[in-house]
């Protein structure tokens, strides 16, 4: 049976259970959230030991040099001794709380400002860390172009019991500072090839990065197509498509079309009855995971390649009992 050691304190690990689950049933206060490998708050640093080679997969290879993994999918092979990530191995700042405002029904926008100048590409996403709470972290998407001047735009649905989102939604006040580490992702959008078709699906908040990838594209003189899709359950769920309509009536090349799958009209199934030819087109897919997951089969199968389609499952988080 192999052991994980944490600041001295060793712990037997249950045969297929993750580094994780071991340091939460032992009470260890180790930040996580989605707990399937996505949304990395669960990132640990193996100090003695080798962490499974599947666990260190999703990150950059400076990352996987220095011994980091991703802690909820690491079923431990033999002993590991493990630290807790530095903030600054990850990247941090400190931002302020500029604006909330109400999108639709439990979403809202959230504008913050940062300290210092911070580098991302539209799209990505960073970890928020709660102000009262260093253990409870959630990850969100940047719905900003790159070149904001410190300006980030969050977009975050309010859940019933979700610590972190009530807390930024109801609580956080106007002025205050947050802490964010990131960005991460590599679901952004590329400046090489501006004639390149564009196909972006989302559904919910999975909007926030394909409007950011869609500001950035046109902010950096994108000429080629961008369709975009964005898919609700109802209608009320839709959000900031008086924007959206403007933005494409500015823009020819901009296309956007709303979708209620109440209706019967999938977001990801009217895209592909408009594009039954994706041969050729850079794809975005964002939101709901089995939507992410469908559309990228469907993509690939319609003509797209894989390394031209870039998709940012929104996992929720799982609650420790």
């Amino acid at each position: 049976m192999a052991t994980v050691t944490l600041e001295g304190r060793t712990y037997d690990a249950v045969p297929g259970e993750a580094v994780l689950t071991t340091l939460l049933r032992q009470g260890e206060a180790v930040p996580h959230s989605c707990r399937s490998g996505v949304c990395r708050s669960c990132l640990l640093r193996a100090t003695h030991g080798t962490p499974p080679p599947s666990s260190q997969k999703p990150l950059k290879n400076t990352l996987q040099a220095q011994g980091f993994f991703l802690s909820c999918i690491a079923t431990p092979e033999s002993d590991l001794t493990v630290a807790l990530p530095s903030d600054d191995m990850i990247g941090h700042t400190s931002a302020r709380l500029l604006s909330r405002e109400p999108l639709a029904p439990e979403i809202f926008r959230l504008i913050f400002q940062t300290e210092e100048p911070f580098a991302f590409f539209a799209g990505q996403f960073v970890t928020v860390r709660h102000n009262h709470s260093s253990g409870l972290r959630r990850s969100y998407s940047l719905a900003t172009p790159s070149h904001s001047e410190g300006f980030l735009e969050l977009h975050i649905r309010r859940l019933p019991g979700g610590q972190l989102s009530s807390w930024l939604c109801d609580k956080l006040e106007l002025g205050a500072r947050v802490d964010l580490f990131g960005p991460e992702g590599s679901c952004f959008y590329l400046p090489d090839d501006p004639t390149r078709p564009l196909l972006l699906i989302g559904t919910g908040t999975g909007l926030a990065p394909l409007v950011g990838i869609v500001r950035d594209a046109l902010a950096q003189g994108h000429t080629g197509p961008i369709q975009l899709f964005h898919g609700s359950r109802h209608a009320d769920g839709l959000y900031l498509q008086e924007e959206l309509r403007a933005l494409a009536d500015t823009y020819p090349n901009l296309s956007y079309t709303a979708c209620t799958s109440a209706t019967g009209l999938r977001a990801d199934a009217t895209a592909f009855a408009a594009i039954p030819n994706t041969a050729g087109w850079r794809v975005y897919l964002c939101g709901n995971p089995e939507m992410v997951r469908s559309a990228q089969r469907k993509a690939f199968l319609l003509g797209a390649n894989l390394t031209d389609i870039y998709t940012d499952p929104f996992v929720r988080a799982v609650t420790t009992p």
